[in-house]
């Protein structure tokens, strides 16, 4: 991972049935429940760090490039990722990442950057 990125998505991960792989897409819509095809879980999204991604567990739904402790200082803040906004939530008990719900619905792609968003602030990236 390069310095000068900016956080983005580098994977997006759905899992439709229970205790099967997941399915990799290149982009998906996110509905206010998560993201479409995906089965519901205990919040909208579960967001891991590339660095401490593991394709069968935690079953996140969006790795990112960002450090995993950039990614835990989210953790109140709303995040515009393509279409979709999102408020990050907390952390997972006993493994990686952050949770999140959906705030705007809307598309994603692979290579979306986050962008912090306040209020009344025009979206600037979180690192």
């Amino acid at each position: 991972m390069s310095a000068e990125l900016p956080p983005h998505v580098t994977e997006i991960r759905i899992y439709p049935v229970k205790g099967e792989p997941g399915q990799v897409l290149e982009d998906v819509e996110v509905e206010a429940e998560g993201l479409a095809g995906d089965r519901r879980k205990k919040a909208a999204l579960h967001l891991v760090s590339v660095e401490e991604d593991v394709a069968t567990h935690p079953r996140a739904n969006l790795v990112v490039a960002t450090p995993p402790a950039l990614l835990e200082a989210s953790v109140g803040q709303r995040l515009r990722i393509g279409e979709a906004e999102i408020h990050v939530t907390g952390k997972p008990s006993g493994c990686p990442g952050v949770y999140a719900d959906v705030v705007a619905t809307g598309s994603l792609r692979v290579g979306d950057v986050l962008l912090a968003v306040g209020a009344g602030e025009t979206a600037a990236p979180t690192a």
